[in-house]
């Protein structure tokens, strides 16, 4: 893998680890922030209710070989000091992001070469100092199942700037630091990428001891002095160990420390939890048999007993929505056969489904009007007054063309019926009791 390549890959892969980490640190913030009374914390609770920021200082060794191998200008390394400090921000209990400072020394030589030289160089020293922003990724503890975790397994990738003095000895003796076109000294500036892994031992909730390594790869070529004619970057590892305090209240956990796996079992057996369950069982059965009281209608006559005014009804009593049975005008017994069969058609509520009562009344219609071939009838279809006027037009409508549709199919030509929709207009009955507003709604025959 050449360093392009390695560039690239290293830069994807720490910014899927931002990405997944941002997530993690959104759906944790969404939570509620607080604690228990108790300083307990819970595993929905959400990230305020734990320690989250942390300081550490480190220091350890630098090499100019990375652990992956790759070209060095020098045949060998030497290894030098280094050192650094960190401030860490833990997002969730998997994520955080870091921000590394780091200085130190990279040093290297041809000692293994013939003659002690090579290409022209025989040792460099280079002092640097850099910055970089990390995300770091708890992948692995070897206590997962215990009530805390306590040793942490860790890998960070991220990327920064490095600012160095190279400082080089040449094949004649002669000690050189890198110069600018004026001759003045002065540091080299060049992007970093830091790549690493690391172990984690917790000492207690505050203080945890840092075992890591890490590679830097830098995107120039002058860390050592030496500028090669082919493509080529330097590169520095730093294994390192050091102290990290977590800053916060001592009655609220480390979130780097959490075990969710032990938390969420505590949550799902918690006494206060299964107690609300219980609780909330009973009030669903609560509800459950309210809705069965709702519907209870032990009559039968549609209206439920606790809306119903009239218990007990007989079955098959046309009540109205009280549960009370509906009164119709009685028919005039002097009427001729002719005028009874030009009684008003009733309607249900917001209905234009003819009653089958009305079939009675529909036939001696028709068979008037087919025994009279000249006779013209009109429909005047009515509504009560509930419900807006338009919606009331319509359903005047409505019910005279079901008359109208009747007839029709009895045998009467359609041409000889006509049919008005005149909606609220014109009652018959008083429209402020329910008994006037059976009445009203009608379908009316007009010779």
């Amino acid at each position: 893998m050449n360093y392009s390549t390695l560039k690239k890959t290293v830069a994807l892969s720490f910014a899927s680890l931002l990405a997944v980490g941002m997530a993690n640190a959104q759906t944790d913030s969404t939570k509620s922030s607080m604690s228990n009374s108790t300083g307990t914390a819970k595993v929905f609770g959400g990230r305020g209710q734990y320690n989250t920021w942390s300081f550490g200082l480190n220091v350890g060794a630098t090499s100019p070989a990375v652990a992956i191998g790759g070209v060095n200008d020098y045949t060998d390394y030497v290894v030098s000091l280094g050192y650094g400090a960190s401030l860490r921000w833990q997002l969730a209990h998997s994520f955080g992001l870091q921000l590394d400072a780091r200085g130190g020394k990279v040093a290297g030589n041809n000692n293994s070469a013939q003659g002690g030289v090579r290409d022209g160089m025989a040792s460099f020293d280079t002092r640097f100092w850099q910055g970089t922003l990390s995300g770091v990724v708890n992948v692995a503890t070897i206590d997962f199942l215990r009530r805390k975790n306590s040793v942490n397994f860790f890998v960070n990738a991220g990327a920064g700037l490095i600012y160095y003095n190279p400082h080089f000895i040449t094949a004649s003796g002669l000690e050189t630091r890198y110069k600018d076109a004026d001759g003045g000294n002065h540091y080299v500036k060049s992007l970093v990428i830091p790549v690493g892994a690391g172990v984690k031992f917790r000492l207690n909730d505050a203080w945890a001891f840092n075992l890591g390594y890490t590679a830097n790869f830098t995107d120039d070529d002058n860390l050592d002095g030496l500028k090669r004619g082919y493509p080529s970057r330097d590169k520095y590892s730093y294994g390192y160990g050091g102290l990290e305090y977590t800053f916060g209240s001592s009655s609220k956990p480390n979130l780097d420390w959490v075990n969710p796996v032990a938390m969420m079992y505590d949550e799902l057996y918690d006494a206060a939890l299964r107690q609300e369950v219980e609780a909330l069982k009973g009030r669903v059965t609560n509800v459950e048999n309210a809705v069965n009281d709702l519907k209870k209608d032990t009559d039968g006559d549609g209206v439920a007993d606790q809306f119903d005014k009239c218990p007990s009804t007989p079955a098959g009593t046309v009540v109205d929505g009280a549960g009370c049975p509906i009164v119709f005008p009685k028919a005039d017994s002097t009427a001729t056969p002719a005028a009874q069969a030009y009684s008003n058609i009733q309607f249900d509520f917001d209905s234009s489904v003819l009653r089958t009562s009305s079939y009675a009344v529909l036939d001696l219609v028709s068979a008037d009007m087919r025994s009279n071939s000249k006779k013209v009838v009109t429909l005047n279809g009515y509504a009560s007054s509930e419900g807006t006027a338009a919606h009331n037009l319509r359903l005047s409508r409505d019910r005279a063309n079901s008359v109208k549709t009747y007839l029709v199919n009895s045998g009467v030509e359609a041409r000889r019926l006509k049919t008005k929709g005149l909606g609220e207009t014109n009652p018959i009955a008083d429209n402020s009791t329910e008994e006037g507003r059976v009445m009203n709604r009608r379908v009316e025959f007009k010779q």
